[in-house]
């Protein structure tokens, strides 16, 4: 029991350094201001991960943090938020943006899907209606007499016997 005793300082530091070590691979824009924050959110992080720049999850992410570093000098330098947001895109190009402009050929990208949405619904109604329409039964023809009907079977009737 004695020797355990010597070892419980030593054990809570270790577990308490354990507890706190995910604290040392906090994400950079955790540190972050509210105005760089709303930036980044425009911006996504280039290293291949599709994610927004502040929620960049890759532990230890290198672009991530170079970009989340070069946000926050601009930030501290107080430019507005579109320039900061023009000189990421000077750096990276249109592909940092987590929103692309609503301009040209990417305005007609916002309106695609919806466009074939309704064209695909239009041709699904116009096919049903054909279906619908082709579905209606022709009248029957003239009934057939009794008595043809009975000469019919005497001849049936004939021809299976021989």
């Amino acid at each position: 029991m004695k020797g355990t005793t010597k070892l419980l300082p030593l054990a809570l530091v270790v577990v308490l350094a354990l507890a706190l070590s995910h604290l040392a691979w906090l994400p950079a824009y955790a540190q972050q201001t509210e105005r760089a924050k709303n930036i980044g959110k425009r911006l996504l992080c280039m290293c291949n991960c599709n994610q927004i720049l502040t929620a960049c999850n890759h532990v230890g992410c290198s672009t991530s943090a170079a970009m989340l570093k070069k946000l926050d000098q601009v930030v501290a330098r107080n430019e507005p938020e579109d320039l900061t947001v023009q000189s990421f895109i000077q750096e990276w190009g249109e592909r940092v943006l987590a929103e692309p402009p609503a301009k040209g050929f990417n305005r007609l990208a916002w309106f695609i899907p919806g466009g074939a949405f309704a064209l695909g619904l239009v041709l699904v109604i116009v096919v049903i209606a054909h279906w619908r329409r082709r579905m209606t039964l022709a009248p029957a023809g003239p009934s057939v007499s009794p008595d043809a009907l009975s000469r019919a079977r005497l001849q049936a009737d004939q021809e299976t016997e021989e």
